[in-house]
């Protein structure tokens, strides 16, 4: 089992920044992929930014890329998404997700194992 916990969110100014944090516990030595996902009331989870668990592999969705940034601490078991020039479309509910066991699949197209309870952000214009 793995247990994933996000923190960072919260209330900015459109133009803005943030970094999440999910902090990855429990069976890791398995894992491929920690994706970041979002989600509005009433709409679907979407796919935001992946990077596999071992290697230099980062994908982002194209209405993100240029501003945010997904990295990872090993060490310390860390996920982050920095999170720059915040516009109000970027608000949401964000969540990290952890796939184990390697799959034959582009990163984004990775569906996780195991999810967080998720984290507000919310971007004022």
């Amino acid at each position: 089992q793995v247990q994933l916990e996000e923190s960072g969110g919260g209330l900015v100014q459109a133009g803005g920044s943030l970094r999440l944090s999910c902090r990855v516990s429990g069976r890791t030595l398995d894992l491929y992929v920690v994706n970041w996902f979002r989600q509005t009331p009433g709409k679907e989870r979407n796919f935001v930014a992946a990077i596999n668990w071992s290697g230099d592999s980062t994908y982002y969705v194209d209405s993100v890329k240029g501003r945010f940034t997904v990295s990872r601490d090993n060490a310390k078991n860390m996920v982050y998404l920095q999170m720059n020039i915040l516009k109000p479309e970027d608000t949401a509910r964000y969540y990290c997700g952890a796939k184990a066991g390697e799959v034959a699949k582009p990163l984004s197209a990775v569906e996780p194992d195991y999810w967080g309870q998720g984290t507000q952000v919310s971007v004022m214009s």
